[in-house]
């Protein structure tokens, strides 16, 4: 018997029937778990914070003056700063 790695719940999984790198989902929390050993079956978090990293990138900050400018923006004002 397999555990969740997020909740611990049982997970009745056929060593002989999965595949590596095959997607299961935990009955009880739902999370997507990725098998990523056969014998015996290992199974890791898919995580979304993956997806999430992207969009950091992207993110908006406040400057001093309370005006909304791209965070890639506030590099660039450092830039110039500096050279003067």
């Amino acid at each position: 018997m397999i555990r969740c790695p997020e909740c611990s719940a049982e997970i009745d999984v056929d060593e002989d029937e999965v595949e590596e790198g095959e997607i299961l989902s935990c009955p009880e929390c739902e999370s997507e778990l990725e098998v990523s050993q056969t014998h015996p079956v290992h199974l890791n978090i898919i995580s979304d914070d993956e997806d999430d990293d992207d969009d950091d990138d992207e993110k908006a900050v406040v400057s001093e003056n309370g005006d909304l400018e791209d965070d890639d923006d506030d590099d660039d004002d450092e830039e110039e700063e500096d050279e003067e």
